[in-house]
């Protein structure tokens, strides 16, 4: 039973995300007025906005002007509904069960806006490095007995600078050899290979998660976007991504799997 009420809370969640997806882009405010329709603005009723079931039931499509709801909407609130199921199995109703969760929920946000938009907002990247760097520096406290232990608060602080220092020297370099060294022109008025978004969310994956899975991270990226940055060379002559959701999908599996991959690569415990 309290396996499904974390997955309802995931789900109900997941639609304020979907608020902040949507509004943050558009400098609104993700607090006031109720939730509406995109298209013709009505504000939506309280048994249409139920998280999961009022997608299905309408048939993803606005009650009043039969606008169409967008999937992203319904996929949302399910990643974030399984989410909290899976943190929960794994930490139970615990500071890291809430320390991850914010965490997660901000690389939500910052992977839906950076697709639609080629933006990731400050008020996730900059909060988040702030927010993980304090909730890093809280969980120093052990109360039994009452001492404070320096490494998380370290680590958080050595994985905001790490990480966001290392992609923006990596952006540097790039832009340095590719438009400078080689002439070569930019794409659609592109100036810099790496976004500011970019460097601000993998220091904030780096406030989370530390230096060494901030750098993890960091080398992991490329593998998930090597495939799709081809694709949309090929198709678009389009040499720009958006970078944020392979930022994320690294950050996840680094999360995950850093002590496995980190075994595999240098044969380390």
């Amino acid at each position: 039973m309290i396996k499904i009420l974390f997955f309802i809370l995931g789900s109900i969640v997941g639609s304020f995300l979907n608020v902040c997806i949507y509004r943050m882009p558009l400098a609104q405010s993700i607090i006031r007025p109720r939730s509406f329709c995109s298209h013709c603005k009505k504000t939506i009723l309280w048994y249409d906005n139920i998280p999961l079931l009022s997608y299905l039931v309408l048939n993803a499509r606005c009650r009043f002007c039969k606008g169409k709801i967008p999937f992203r909407y319904f996929i949302v609130e399910l990643l974030t509904a399984i989410i909290f199921l899976i943190f929960y199995n794994l930490y139970g109703l615990s500071f890291s069960f809430f320390f991850y969760i914010i965490f997660i929920c901000g690389l939500i946000v910052a992977t839906f806006v950076d697709i639609q938009h080629r933006i990731i907002p400050d008020e996730i990247s900059v909060g988040g490095i702030i927010v993980g760097f304090l909730l890093s520096a809280i969980n120093g406290i052990h109360l039994q007995p009452t001492t404070y232990k320096l490494q998380p608060v370290l680590n958080s602080l050595l994985g905001i600078i790490l990480g966001g220092g290392i992609i923006y020297l990596t952006g540097v370099i790039f832009d340095l050899v590719y438009f400078k060294l080689l002439k070569k022109p930019p794409i659609q008025g592109e100036t810099e290979s790496m976004g500011g978004g970019d460097v601000k969310l993998l220091a904030m994956i780096g406030a989370f998660l530390g230096w060494q899975k901030a750098l993890l991270t960091f080398f992991l990226a490329p593998f998930f976007g090597v495939v799709i940055g081809i694709v949309n060379l090929l198709v678009k002559k389009d040499h720009t991504i958006p970078y944020g959701p392979f930022l994320s999908l690294a950050a996840l599996s680094a999360l995950f799997w850093a002590d496995k991959i980190f075994h595999f690569l240098f044969f380390v415990k």
